[in-house]
């Protein structure tokens, strides 16, 4: 804990944002740096609750709910609390391999489930753990740690994303030797290509890469399995192969018009964002530019709101965002009881960006899109939309129908479909001969093995689309098995057991 009575003495102060008229002229992060001794103070609210059920890591009602990383939180907040950030740090690395990621993109579900936020705003969990990993950078506290011995055991992963990352360095500090294969030209997954800088500055992904591979972890990239490499050399070549391949298939929406030019993949854009901006040669007709254009975006989620913020940056001529719900209410609805994640109405980093660039919130709701149409060229000129409303069948489920006399023409040459993913590539999976269960690899959480003899599964490729948390969770868990797997034992933590 921190203050006895720090919760009720000291008010949730929000970390510092940079102005949002001003950082959209640029591609750095929309967040201000955190002074220590506003860290202290947001530490000293840190109840003595008795179970911390911020690190409970669970789902409630399909939503996290804590830390599934089992963060050691009332630890680090009462040492930050006291000044002693090293040993704040000391805690948070015992669960958590990359803070520095999920204190900039997680959402955060340990402040859904803090004790204070039963009837105040929560303890500023995320920002305390952002702060602590920073500083530990700053001070040259976070060094390579080379391991003192190899095993000879040889592991292959596929997938540099958290979740392969994660099981890559807990198995490369057992002493084996890992290699992490990538299809993309940069390691780090969706960190590296499908999270804007705005929200995550690459230096800081490159700058885990680079010591991983100080630690000894290998990194081939631009190779693609069943492409570049077939999944019986990897077998043949090494003694375990883990499958952490995301979910990275986009789910489509498959209308009249979809084929018109002008409507893509959300991540297909913020791929070739990012790339344009590292400096990657883009292939022809992989630069997707929303300067002086009408953009929408079909999603409610980050990733559509990554999109605006990207197009806004992008010199966009204006910007919606359709969502096919309701607005959250504004707090807690009997049926959203803490210490579930609370499903409230907030406003993010690229909402506040596009109100204070065009004057207005750019969420539209309950909204339902109809058709693209394309002019005599083939390209996007409009799409058309009508107003949904949440009504209950006859069998007693809630269904969405439509409003007559809603129907609406958007001007539209950009739009954007962000409406999350259905699995895993199965390219992949079926060089493997891994089976699937809806999809993704069947795998039991806890042993993660499929039904190929050496292989196993873990992060979004096991479970469907999830929160960085889990994957990190996964990798760390996974490393758990396989270690034992090739040693008959392993004195890897278990992340159940922190």
């Amino acid at each position: 804990m921190g203050k006895a009575t720090g919760f009720i003495e000291i008010k949730r102060e929000e970390a510092a944002e940079r102005d949002p008229k001003k950082r959209l002229n640029d591609w750095k992060e929309y967040s201000a740096p955190f002074s220590d001794e506003l860290m202290s103070r947001q530490g000293a609210r840190c109840m003595d609750c008795g179970t911390p059920f911020c690190h409970i890591g669970t789902e409630i009602n399909g939503a996290t709910s804590g830390c599934p990383v089992y963060n050691l939180i009332p630890e680090w907040n009462d040492l930050v609390y006291r000044g002693k950030w090293k040993e704040a740090l000391e805690r948070l690395e015992k669960t958590n391999n990359f803070p520095e990621f999920t204190g900039r993109v997680c959402p955060a579900p340990c402040e859904g489930s803090c004790t204070v936020a039963i009837s105040d705003p929560a303890v500023t969990i995320k920002n305390i753990e952002r702060a602590i990993i920073d500083k530990g950078f700053e001070n040259g506290w976070i060094t390579p740690r080379i391991p003192a011995k190899r095993t000879g055991k040889t592991i292959a992963i596929v997938g540099s994303g958290p979740a392969g990352m994660a099981s890559a360095d807990q198995l490369n500090q057992a002493g084996h030797t890992i290699t992490v294969f990538e299809k993309a030209d940069r390691p780090g997954g969706l960190l590296m290509y499908g999270i804007p800088n705005m929200k995550l500055e690459k230096e800081v992904v490159e700058r885990r890469i680079d010591l991983l591979r100080q630690e000894g972890i290998d990194f081939v990239t631009s190779t693609e399995v069943g492409k570049d490499i077939t999944a019986e050399e990897l077998k043949a070549k090494y003694d375990a192969v883990i499958v952490c391949t995301g979910a990275q298939k986009q789910r489509d929406l498959p209308l009249q018009g979809r084929e018109a030019e002008g409507v893509h993949f959300a991540m297909d854009y913020l791929t070739a964002s990012t790339k344009s901006l590292l400096g990657t040669k883009l292939e022809e007709g992989e630069w997707i530019d929303a300067e002086g254009k009408d953009v929408i975006v079909i999603g409610g989620g980050d990733t559509g709101a990554d999109c605006i913020a990207t197009a806004l940056r992008q010199n966009c001529n204006s910007i919606v965002q359709f969502g096919k719900h309701p607005q959250l209410p504004l707090a807690r609805t009997e049926d959203n009881a803490w210490p579930e994640f609370p499903k409230v109405f907030s406003v993010d980093y690229a909402h506040k960006e596009a109100e204070a660039k065009f004057g207005e919130d750019p969420r539209q709701y309950s909204i339902q899109t109809k058709k693209f149409v394309k002019d005599e060229n083939g390209k996007l000129k409009e799409l058309h939309t009508v107003q949904m409303k949440k009504v209950t069948d006859e069998s007693g489920m809630f269904v969405y129908e439509e409003v007559p006399g809603t129907e609406k023409v958007w001007p539209a040459q950009l739009v954007l479909i962000a409406i999350g993913f259905e699995g895993p590539e199965q390219p992949v999976l079926q060089q493997f001969g891994v089976d699937t269960d809806n999809r993704k690899v069947k795998a039991v959480y806890g042993e993660f093995s499929t039904n190929v003899e050496g292989v196993f599964a873990a992060g979004d490729a096991r479970r469907g689309q999830s929160l960085i948390v889990w994957a990190i969770n996964e990798g760390r868990e996974v490393a758990r098995q396989v270690d034992h797997y090739l040693m008959g034992s392993s004195s890897l933590p278990s992340v159940a057991a922190m």
